[in-house]
């Protein structure tokens, strides 16, 4: 998986964010994502989470295999 592709598609639609990307075992389809935006105030983290996973959804049906998802705002 290309980590530039999963960038963009988050930063498309969460104008603020901020993203970083692990491999987390070596074989590049079990992500880690760290994704900060201000977006996320006064959302529950399931909501988070949930924003993050929409946009991801069609890449982890083929493509990925599993993402740990940590969110937070900017400040």
């Amino acid at each position: 998986m290309d980590f530039e592709k999963i960038k963009i598609l988050i930063t498309n639609k969460i104008e603020d964010a901020d993203v970083e990307i692990t491999d987390l075992t070596g074989t590049r389809d079990h992500l880690g994502l760290v994704v900060s935006s201000n977006q996320f105030k006064g959302k529950m983290l399931i909501e988070q989470h949930r924003m993050v996973m929409d946009i991801l959804k069609e890449s982890l049906k083929e493509e990925i295999h599993a993402v740990k998802i940590k969110t937070v705002t900017k400040d």
